[in-house]
């Protein structure tokens, strides 16, 4: 077995590490340091700058986020079938409307639960 064939591998594993390794290091490194109130103020999360990384956080938070991702999901779905709907034909559109059916009944639960009150 020759080892001279392992090379090429190990230059890409190595370039590979220094790709994503050295930008964090020189941002680091070279980059300023100098924390004020400004900075520590209060930046898209409702709530002043605290020490302790592990508090509690509104649920509100994670629900806004897991229905993001739900509805942005159905866009990922309806996307291709808009794209191939002379190809599905009637089946397809019939499916793509129950789909769409089921998806409008958690949108309508989730408003009715008040899911998406934000006071």
């Amino acid at each position: 077995m020759n080892l001279d064939q392992y090379l090429p591998v190990l230059l890409f594993i190595i370039v590979g590490m220094a790709v994503g390794i050295g930008p964090l290091v020189l941002g680091y490194v070279l980059g300023p340091n100098r924390p004020d109130d400004a900075k520590n103020s209060p930046y898209e999360c409702g709530f002043e700058a605290f020490d302790d990384a592990r508090g509690k956080f509104d649920v509100r938070y994670y629900l806004v986020a897991i229905l993001f991702i739900l509805f942005d999901l159905e866009i990922a779905f309806l996307l291709p079938w808009a794209v191939a709907l002379q190809d599905v034909g009637l089946a397809g559109f019939i499916a793509v409307l129950i789909f769409l059916a089921v998806l409008v009944v958690g949108f309508v639960y989730e408003w009715k639960k008040g899911a998406l009150d934000w006071e």
